[in-house]
């Protein structure tokens, strides 16, 4: 699940930066003035993929804690049953004892 985490966000990446440098290749705008929306929207950029990578971190880490914890919950649940079933043979087993 993680990793489809990860690879959505770098697709969201990859695709803001491709699109953004086509727009910038297209638009009729002196060198100067390029390059230097280029350097802004660069940081704006990072700055968004940085936001996305902490967000996806964030949910793989609540995805990641509520998978441990109802595959905990169902292992004691488990465990649980098999104390039960064990005493209860163990019970048996003693009143079929001549």
């Amino acid at each position: 699940m993680r990793r489809n985490l990860e690879y959505f966000a770098i697709g969201v990446i990859a695709g803001t930066a491709a699109g953004f440098l086509a727009g910038l290749l297209v638009a009729p705008s002196s060198g100067a003035k390029t390059r230097q929306r280029l350097a802004s929207e660069a940081l704006r950029a990072a700055e968004v993929a940085r936001s996305i990578a902490e967000r996806a971190e964030h949910a793989a880490e609540v995805i990641g804690g509520r998978v441990e914890h109802y595959l905990g919950r169902d292992e004691e649940v488990a465990w649980r049953r098999v104390k039960e079933i064990r005493e209860g043979l163990e019970g048996y087993t003693q009143t079929q004892t001549p």
